[in-house]
């Protein structure tokens, strides 16, 4: 051994004998106490929150039902529009799953009769700018972006692709290329697979909203089932247009008042009734024997956004499983040390539930412990009241968290058309600030116990069987899910 390091680890050693010597030895505390240590950041006035009054877009209405609604942003050079059209995946028939992802990849590569997709990205690469088609569960849609100098030539191209598409077969074969390739691995990974897998759980598995896309099902799809779809959505009463950014509001609206003035109403598009009846509570299990871990899933109905209840539900919410300093995660993870990680969502949607649920990864062993510990989260937040701590934290957190997704006027104009494209009033968020400042403790608790039913929740855990002991038969009956993916129809055995 080197001297200098013989020399540095005994000094060490003595320094660390030492302490116990010191602490034995030091002289006592003095009985005087000593003067508080100042903190004058608490004397720091925290002002109220100001009225929330957003900019609101300019709505027009056309005669043919079509509405617009325009946004001025003068900060940047920039304008930015889209159309939103009813009709989604969730209108797709069930033997033509995939039908709407498809159409809204081929509708923007096929191009127009007056200009391919190839050709049309070369000229908007030469401007910075984009249109872009997309299917959507509930709506498909077109949107633009460009400089404004450029905004007639884009808005041009965007007009020709929304009222004389051109679907082209080999762009068809591409996008069920790409569908297909999807489907050949959504299997590859555990958390997609326990998100897709409770999805069915809380809805059904013949809910559209659970609906998935199958070889046979993308392979049915032709040319003619594009056509009929876009047929039957794009007519003037079935479309929103949102516009926001650097234009003079009086010249915007000339412009597309000549553009979609003169298109006939069609006949208005409905979405079926969905019917939606609560999982029963049932344990589900996925086998994926390449994984170490497990990842759970606590599965329900949520609510919609129109409910009396949303704000008290948003609040008990924020308490159980908003960030690290909720109930769930403090309990589950902190304390308990059973997750890696922990979340909830009693989500909301505006025309059907959301899905409630608590998820959790965890190691093999921990499976078992970290779904009762999950159950027995659900079932607190009807027996303990939130503190009021608890409460004013979550109620904070909501509204200090709720402004930022309106602090532009981009943001304020997506919200104010997706009010409009559901049926919701005009003021729905203003008057959010203040029904969450009212919720009481109360509350909390009222719709928890009035929501919250342990038997109406489904449990689903994706894992590696072999490690996870206790078996999850001590949580009850066990139901294995099936994931094998179907065949295409013209595929040989084995292949």
């Amino acid at each position: 051994m080197k001297p200098l390091f013989a020399a540095r680890i005994l000094t060490a050693t003595l320094l660390l004998s030492a302490i116990p010597f010191y602490a034995q030895t030091a002289p006592a505390k003095s009985a005087t106490p000593s003067p508080p240590v100042a903190q004058p950041w608490k004397k720091i006035p925290i002002p109220a929150l100001h009225a929330f009054k957003p900019q609101q877009p300019k709505r027009i209405e056309l005669a043919n039902g079509l509405t617009i609604f325009l946004q001025e942003d003068h900060e940047l050079p920039f304008i930015n529009g889209f159309i939103l059209i009813r009709g989604g995946s969730r209108d797709e028939p069930a033997a033509k799953a995939g039908l709407v992802s498809l159409y809204g990849e081929t509708w923007r590569t096929s191009g127009t009769p007056t200009i391919d997709g190839d050709k049309l990205d070369d000229q908007l690469e030469a401007k910075a700018a984009s249109v872009e088609t997309a299917g959507g569960t509930g709506s498909t849609s077109v949107s633009w972006s460009s400089l404004k100098d450029d905004f007639d030539s884009v808005f041009t191209n965007t007009l020709d692709l929304l009222l004389h598409p051109a679907f082209k077969a080999e762009k068809l074969r591409l996008a069920k290329g790409q569908l297909e390739t999807s489907i050949s691995r959504r299997n590859d990974d555990a958390s997609g697979i326990a998100v897709r897998e409770a999805i069915k759980l809380a809805y059904g598995t013949d809910n559209p909203y659970a609906r998935q896309p199958e070889y046979a099902t993308a392979e049915s799809i032709t040319l003619d089932d594009l056509k009929d779809w876009h047929d039957r959505t794009v007519v003037p009463n079935n479309i929103i247009i949102g516009v926001s950014g650097d234009f003079d509001s009086a010249t915007m609206e000339r412009k597309l008042r000549a553009a979609f003035e003169p298109l006939a109403r069609g006949q208005q598009f409905e979405s079926a009734k969905v019917a939606f009846t609560d999982p029963k509570h049932t344990v589900n299990f996925v086998e994926k024997s390449d994984v170490n871990q497990s990842n759970v899933f606590i599965v329900g109905l949520g609510t919609e956004r129109n409910n009396p209840d949303y704000y008290a539900l948003s609040v008990m919410n924020e308490i159980f499983s908003g960030g690290f300093g909720s109930r769930v995660v403090q309990n589950v993870r902190t304390k308990l040390g059973l997750a890696y990680s922990v979340d909830g969502s009693f989500s909301a949607n505006y025309d059907h539930p959301g899905i409630f649920y608590v998820t959790a990864a965890t190691k093999s062993p921990s499976t078992v412990a970290a779904t009762e510990a999950m159950l027995a989260e659900l079932n607190r937040l009807k027996t303990d009241p939130p503190t009021p701590a608890e409460l004013a934290k979550a109620k904070d957190q909501l509204l200090n968290s709720f402004i930022f997704h309106y602090d532009s006027p981009d943001k304020t104009l997506n919200e104010q058309v997706v009010l409009a494209f559901y049926g919701y009033p005009t003021d729905f968020l203003e008057k959010y600030k203040a029904g969450i400042e009212k919720v009481t403790a109360a509350d909390v608790s009222r719709v928890a116990n009035k929501y919250i039913d342990t038997s109406k929740l489904a449990v689903l855990v994706v894992g590696n069987e072999s490690q996870i002991t206790p078996k999850l038969d001590s949580l009850g009956k066990v139901t294995p899910i099936d994931i094998t993916i179907p065949q295409p129809p013209h595929a040989k055995p084995g292949e």
